[in-house]
């Protein structure tokens, strides 16, 4: 062990010294977070509906299978049905579902009464863009089912009540959680890939291969100092962040300390992924070649900007072998939700699964020859 701290401690000796390195860093996502911090666009499909009828009424079978077609055409939702409303919110504050429609106890006899029916729309408003979707989708479906009744017995039309679970949430709080990835990554790739990269133009790379130190211990080295460099990092966006943009109780120690978590787990996973892609490179202008079109292959599939709902098929294959989709939901989950750990261990897992299989495969391309 003792030798891999030796090179923890000179790694980070160096990125001690480099402090315009370490402002560099920090700066593109905090000016990121800033300048797109009220930017969208595109169109949001798919969003997961939970569906509860606890009238089983003639009106509000009705109106589900109105809600049915319109999913089934439109695509702008798909619809779950639920028998318990305690087990559609869990779904809902866990994230398994974006909202619920709830068609409350005597609809039915309110629409047959004209005693102004109700259906209520509670939403996970900490994404505005599917929330705004899904209260105009739910809009227009009303309207069509108040024009479908006959003359004879029109009752009033039926309106929706939107119950939001979160405070509002403006878009610069929205796209945090991608920003603090995005200075976790930018450390892996100037911490780890470039001045790994350095090292061996440099002929520094030598001087590891005459010692009696392990292909497993050098790239745990690498990848711990690596690591410590992102989670200052993101530590630092992640409290930084959270004052700019008025995250609610900021300083909260329980959230905290899960958000310590989530950096140090996607910290080790974006500094492994480097050390992997690097591991054969020697030529110093390939990484810099690289690295933009990799910042934005990874950064902007993953949801920082954009719900992932929006993307083409094709993009979604991509989001769900990113580590950075994975990390911005468990920071979502954290910031916006102030969840607890049940919403995130999924998301830990798969990051700790990855950094795992991109630790093995750079220890087996290393190679400790010249």
């Amino acid at each position: 062990m003792h030798r891999i701290l030796a090179i923890i401690e000179r790694d980070l000796r160096r990125f001690r010294r480099s402090p315009l390195l370490m402002f560099a860093s920090l700066v593109l996502p905090l000016t990121q977070l800033v300048v797109l911090g009220y930017a969208f666009g595109g169109k949001v499909k798919h969003l997961k509906v939970g569906v509860v009828d606890q009238d089983h009424g003639v009106p509000g079978v009705k109106l589900r299978e109105l809600f049915g077609a319109v999913a089934a055409n439109a695509q702008t939702f798909e619809t779950i049905e639920y028998t318990d409303p305690h087990q559609a919110m869990t779904d809902l504050r866990n994230g398994r579902i974006n909202a619920v429609l709830n068609i409350p106890p005597e609809f039915s006899r309110h629409v047959l009464s004209h005693t102004a029916p109700q259906v209520a729309l509670i939403e996970d408003n900490t994404d505005n863009f599917s929330a705004s979707t899904l209260q105009g989708s739910m809009t227009e479906l009303l309207g069509a089912y108040n024009e479908n009744k006959t003359p004879s017995r029109v009752p009033p039309q039926v309106s929706l009540s939107v119950v939001e679970v979160y405070p509002y949430i403006p878009y610069i709080q929205f796209l945090l959680a991608g920003s603090i990835s995005l200075a976790i990554f930018i450390t892996a790739m100037i911490g780890g890939g470039i001045i790994y990269i350095d090292d061996k133009a440099r002929g520094l790379h030598e001087g590891y291969l005459v010692t009696p130190i392990t292909k497993f211990e050098l790239i745990m080295g690498f990848n711990l100092a690596g690591t410590v460099k992102g989670i200052l990092a993101g530590l630092v966006l992640a409290i930084a962040g959270s004052l700019i943009a008025g995250i609610p109780n900021p300083l909260d120690p329980g959230r905290l300390a899960r958000l310590l978590l989530v950096i140090v787990a996607a910290s080790l996973a974006f500094i492994s992924m480097m050390f992997l892609m690097m591991v054969r490179i020697s030529d110093p202008l390939v990484p810099r070649a690289i690295f933009g079109v990799l910042n934005t292959l990874l950064f902007f599939p993953s949801g920082a900007i954009y719900p992932i709902n929006a993307f083409p098929a094709w993009m979604k294959v991509i989001t769900v072998v990113d580590p950075f989709t994975y990390a911005v939901h468990a920071f979502k989950s954290l910031l916006l939700k102030n969840t607890g750990m049940l919403a995130i261990t999924g998301d830990l897992i798969y990051l700790a699964v990855f950094s795992a299989v991109m630790m093995g495969g750079a220890t087996l391309l290393f190679r400790r020859t010249l």
